[in-house]
């Protein structure tokens, strides 16, 4: 059977929300972006979740929102922490592609990703070159397809994702 879900996964920065778009527009699917229905829930920001209850009960709460996340024919944009639960991310794939938009740490560091605020779990003494290190490994163990996306444009990254489907 043929997944129904795009499922995207990658860093704090890397294009899902904005790929996510426009690949829903583009193969006629639903977009949801799980930092949203993360903040829903829990009726504060990811930052306010971070502060107040610490980067563990974040990924806690990620995780019970991807495993209760039951839907089809949907692009799916991750948090960049979802591959932390091998739980949601089984549940992801069960019925989803999950491609990873893989982006250069350069670049990522020289977009202004707003990493102070942006509510990223990651532990307090860890620098985002030592958790980019510790995600990819993640991203690349739970990919289905991986898309490089050095110097392409947020387009051409969603026509590669649209050609890997086919």
């Amino acid at each position: 059977m043929k997944s129904s879900n795009i499922v995207l996964i990658g860093m704090p920065g890397s294009g899902k929300s904005t790929v996510g778009v426009l690949l829903a527009k583009q193969t006629s699917r639903d977009f949801v972006d799980t930092d949203i229905l993360i903040q829903n829930s829990e009726k504060q920001s990811l930052q306010s979740i971070l502060d107040s209850l610490g980067y563990l009960a974040l990924r806690e709460i990620e995780e019970r929102i991807l495993c209760g996340l039951n839907c089809t024919n949907h692009v799916i944009a991750t948090g960049g922490s979802a591959v932390y639960s091998q739980d949601a991310m089984e549940h992801l794939a069960k019925d989803g592609l999950i491609i990873f938009l893989h982006v250069a740490l350069q670049v990522l560091e020289s977009r202004d990703l707003g990493l102070a605020t942006r509510g990223i779990a990651k532990r307090p003494d860890q620098s985002f070159a030592d958790l980019y290190e510790e995600r990819c490994a993640l991203y690349s163990r739970y990919a289905q397809v991986v898309i490089d996306c050095s110097g392409l444009t947020h387009e051409k990254v969603c026509a590669r994702v649209i050609d890997s489907m086919r």
